[in-house]
């Protein structure tokens, strides 16, 4: 796989008919090693190892409902009382970062009202905190540790 512009990580792996699995430690299962899912991995490392995130507090591939269509979060972070505070999308290293991606990331906000957004294609990373009064978001220079 690719490197990545995170630390490295010691994750699990596997190998099955051919094919190499990554383990998901907040799922606890093994997923096929797609590019996408080597940076939700990866990622996920980094926001509990560097950001200091609790892994209890996180959801992975979680369902919304978005204009009644079915969507996938690839990783929420939840705040002590439940709520949703971060959205991650994540995007396989080849795909070029665009203004689709944070349509798409706004998108899944409507149902769940998140304060941060994130997207990263594992290269490179770009947080964003809502101004839900004005219906916008500003980009910051780094993602917050969870203790701020």
């Amino acid at each position: 796989m690719q490197e990545l512009n995170l630390p490295k990580y010691s994750l699990k792996f596997k190998s099955k008919n051919g094919k190499v699995y990554i383990y998901d430690f907040i799922r606890k299962k093994y997923l096929v090693n797609t590019p996408e899912e080597w940076v939700r991995q990866n990622f996920i490392q980094f926001l509990i190892l560097e950001k200091n995130y609790p892994a209890s507090l996180m959801a992975v591939e979680m369902g919304i409902d978005v204009l009644n269509t079915k969507k996938r979060c690839d990783i929420v972070l939840y705040n002590t009382k439940g709520l949703p505070s971060i959205i991650v999308e994540c995007k396989a290293p080849s795909v070029k970062i665009s203004q689709d991606a944070f349509d798409q990331i706004a998108r899944y906000n409507l149902s769940l009202n998140s304060k941060f957004l994130i997207v990263t294609n594992g290269l490179q990373h770009y947080i964003c905190v809502m101004d839900h009064e004005n219906k916008c978001y500003h980009f910051l220079k780094e993602i917050p540790n969870y203790s701020n």
